[in-house]
């Protein structure tokens, strides 16, 4: 009969391990241009793939794009021209600050305590405090 250590390392080299980030694919924004004004279709997918309130992440990129926004059903509008590769750097950036955890894994929720905003990972059950928006 074999150790567990020996066991152990033939379970491992059979898993495939795909990097977290491949898991966790974020949909392609849906965006047009419609004069002086730029609508992400499929915002509420968006932020249902991102697990985190559409106002949280239309505010975020509010401020970062610098120009009034306001949510319109599924759909999310800004006044301004913008590309669809600025608005997923954006969203890129969004995802790094109050998605994914220092561990690399998305499963967390931003959570309130001590007055604080905290991004608690459901993974590994690291919290560290992430910035209010505006």
């Amino acid at each position: 009969m074999q150790d567990y250590e020996t066991l152990l390392k033939r379970a491992e080299q059979k898993i495939n391990r795909a990097d977290v980030r491949e898991r966790f694919e974020m949909p392609i924004a849906i965006v047009s241009v419609q004069g002086n004004s730029t609508t992400i279709a499929n915002f509420a997918e968006l932020a249902r793939t991102l697990r985190r309130e559409p106002r949280h992440v239309l505010k975020f990129l509010t401020r970062e794009l610098a120009v009034p926004g306001e949510l319109q059903g599924n759909r999310a509008t800004f006044q301004g021209k913008f590309t669809p590769e600025q608005l997923r750097m954006k969203l890129e950036r969004y995802a790094n600050e109050y998605v994914f955890c220092s561990c690399g894994k998305p499963d967390t929720d931003l959570v309130r305590e001590d007055h604080l905003l905290r991004l608690k990972c459901q993974v590994c059950g690291t919290k560290r405090v992430v910035k209010e928006i505006g």
